[in-house]
C-alpha cells in the first residue's frame, strides 16, 4: 500500500530545514517540514503571516534550497537536478501564482498569458491562441484581453496572473495567496477552477491562504505555525 501512495505521490518534502543568515546568528525559517500531496490533490498551506508558508512554498518550486531535507517531485529528487533541468521543470511542468503578481507591464492581459506558454515551448498557432482566451475567460477576463496592467485593478491583475499559471496545462500549481486581492465572489469562482482542474485535468495544487472560508475548500490541511509542521490532514476524495 505504501508503495502505490508513493508511486502516486506528486510533491514528497522530507525533513526540511530551512536556516537563514541574519545579523547576529541565524533565523530558522522551517524546522523539520514533512509533506506529501497526491497527484490530483488541492492542498491549503495555512499558517500566519511568518510562519513559514512562502519559503516552503518556494523551496518546493525549487526557487529556493532547504538547508537540509530533500524535496522530490514526481519522484524526481530536485537537490540532484542541474540549474537547467530545474528550469525547465519550473517553465514546463509548474505554474505559480505570486503574491506580487508581477505581469510584464508592456504587454497587454493576451500577451502576458500567451509568454507562458510561449516558455513552456508551446507553439504559435490557433491552439495557442485559444487555450490563452480560455483561460482569461475562466477568471473573469474574456472583455480585458487587450488591457494592459496599469489599465487593470489589482484583482484584475491577480486573475490574469492565476490564468497565466493555468495556460499550458503544468502537472503542478504552486499559488501564494491567490484570492488575496479578490472580492469574496471571484476568490470563491477560483477556488471552484482549482477545484475542477484537480478533478478533471490531475493538476496537484498548493494554494497558501488566510481565507477561513476556503480551510476546508482542499483535499487537504496543512498547517505551519513559526516554522514547525502542526498538522497534515487528509480530508479524501470521493
Amino acid at each position: 500500500m505504501r508503495g502505490a501512495m508513493s508511486e502516486n505521490l506528486v510533491i514528497e518534502a522530507k525533513g526540511i530545514n530551512r536556516i537563514f543568515p541574519v545579523p547576529g546568528g541565524e533565523f530558522q525559517a522551517l524546522k523539520n517540514i514533512n509533506a506529501e500531496i497526491p497527484r490530483g490533490n488541492l492542498a491549503i498551506l495555512k499558517g500566519r503571516s511568518g510562519s513559514g508558508k512562502t519559503t516552503l512554498m518556494n523551496i518546493i518550486g525549487a526557487l529556493d534550497r532547504p538547508t537540509s531535507g530533500t524535496v522530490k517531485i514526481d519522484g524526481k529528487s530536485v537537490e540532484k537536478m542541474s540549474d537547467r533541468e530545474k528550469e525547465n521543470l519550473r517553465r514546463k511542468e509548474m505554474g505559480f501564482v505570486f503574491q506580487a503578481v508581477s505581469l510584464i507591464p508592456t504587454m497587454n492581459a493576451f500577451q502576458n498569458v500567451e509568454f507562458s506558454m510561449r516558455l513552456a515551448g508551446i507553439p504559435a498557432g490557433r491552439e495557442r491562441d485559444r487555450r490563452v482566451e480560455e483561460c482569461l475567460r475562466m477568471v473573469g477576463l474574456g472583455n480585458r484581453l487587450k488591457h494592459m496592467p496599469a489599465e487593470m485593478s489589482g484583482g484584475e491583475q491577480q486573475r490574469v496572473a492565476i490564468a497565466r499559471a493555468i495556460a499550458h496545462k503544468p502537472k503542478i500549481i504552486l499559488a501564494d495567496e491567490p484570492t488575496a486581492e479578490l472580492d469574496s465572489a471571484m476568490g470563491a469562482q477560483v477556488t471552484m477552477l482549482f477545484q475542477e482542474m484537480t478533478r478533471k485535468e490531475g493538476i496537484t495544487i498548493l494554494m497558501t491562504t488566510h481565507d477561513v472560508g476556503l480551510m476546508d475548500a482542499g483535499d487537504m490541511l496543512i498547517e505551519l505555525e513559526a516554522g514547525e509542521q502542526v498538522i497534515q490532514k487528509n480530508a479524501g476524495k470521493e
